[in-house]
């Protein structure tokens, strides 16, 4: 099982995310779509991806790029960078930019890099459950992929690569649980950090390749990963709590420059996404049940599970809401928050919250 979820690390990057993400092309074959090739030759696109080579997520952008070739009659060629041979996902945004690699699968770390409003994804407890979420982040993607193109890049495909919980040394149920212990923060993602600050919590940054050894040496006592990643990285093992409640959700997403996307011919386009499309449909449901899969692996070998009480939910999104309250603006967009927060009370209304 631990070979299984460790050959998956996929969308999220720094080590503190992954998606288990198997799927193929589903459906009646799509029609070819016939495009010439420029005098020149075909149109070469290369995607990077952190991904392992032969992972769930490296063969399902291999079977993109093989329907991809196919509709396009050859005329486009896809190549695949997996394992991040291309370096990480800020190395892949430079290389984007520089037209040295036209497409790269991010996480919301890394889709923040590009639009720094993704980071409103990241607050913990923002969301009170996986249906809200799904619901919500329905209507906020054209807004994302609005912002994301106005930075010159085209969105291809969204994934959920799973949820984010807390894992510590301690249990920890209430938010005053959470204070006797250090948390690990990544340094690539400075955001974060402050929400925790802000709550009264001692927040220390690093480097994620450190983790475990600060983990060894008690210089954090607590961190929150997704379960995929605490079981892959045997994590758990050194912070064998883990609170139920899901902090954030994980985002993937697979994105092109704008100057990579407009050498497709144009007929290719709708066939292109549609393909795509056809693959994201089973990604979610099947990162959700791998995600089950690692919680049990983890439970089988020695992890402790604690659901927090609706007292405690309150308190700990009571705690969120007044440290973001003070940073919207200055490190989180005001306007995608609001838009958010908006389209949450709407869902709680309607289903009676």
């Amino acid at each position: 099982m631990i070979r299984k979820i460790s050959a998956a690390l996929a969308v999220a990057g720094l080590a503190a995310s992954a998606a288990l993400i198997a799927s193929c092309l589903t459906g009646t074959p799509a029609e070819t779509f016939s495009s010439a090739a420029s005098s020149s030759g075909p149109v070469v696109i290369k995607i990077a991806s952190i991904a392992p080579a032969r992972s769930p997520w490296d063969k399902v952008l291999q079977k993109v790029a093989n329907e991809w070739e196919r509709l396009s009659n050859g005329s486009v060629i896809v190549k695949i960078f997996p394992g991040g041979s291309a370096g990480g996902e800020q190395d892949m945004i430079r290389k984007m930019r520089l037209g040295s690699i036209q497409g790269g699968v991010f996480s919301t770390m890394g889709l923040a890099k590009v639009d720094s409003s993704m980071t409103v994804l990241c607050i913990p407890f923002l969301f009170h459950s996986r249906e809200e979420f799904n619901a919500v982040f329905e209507q906020m993607k054209p807004a994302f992929e609005k912002s994301i193109q106005e930075r010159g890049f085209k969105t291809i495909m969204w994934t959920l690569a799973g949820w984010v919980n807390f894992f510590s040394k301690k249990p920890v149920v209430t938010p005053d649980d959470l204070k006797a212990l250090k948390i690990s923060v990544t340094s690539d993602f400075p955001e974060i950090e402050q929400v925790w600050k802000r709550m009264g919590y001692e927040a220390v940054s690093g480097d994620s390749g450190d983790l475990m050894i600060q983990l060894q040496s008690g210089a954090v006592t607590a961190l929150y990963l997704p379960a995929l990643v605490a079981g892959a990285g045997q994590y758990f093992a050194l912070a064998p709590h883990m609170l139920t409640a899901s902090l954030a959700p994980l985002v993937g997403g697979l994105i092109f420059s704008e100057k990579a996307w407009a050498s497709i011919p144009a007929d290719l386009h709708r066939p292109f996404l549609d393909a795509v499309a056809s693959v994201a449909k089973g990604l979610y449901d099947e990162t959700m049940d791998l995600e089950a899969d690692a919680v049990k692996m983890m439970k089988d070998n020695g992890l402790i599970t604690h659901d927090a009480p609706g007292a405690a939910l309150v308190k700990w999104r009571e705690a969120a809401d007044q440290a973001v309250s003070q940073l919207l603006g200055s490190v989180f967009s005001k306007e995608i928050y609001d838009q958010i927060t908006g389209y949450l009370r709407e869902y709680r209304k309607a289903h009676g919250q």
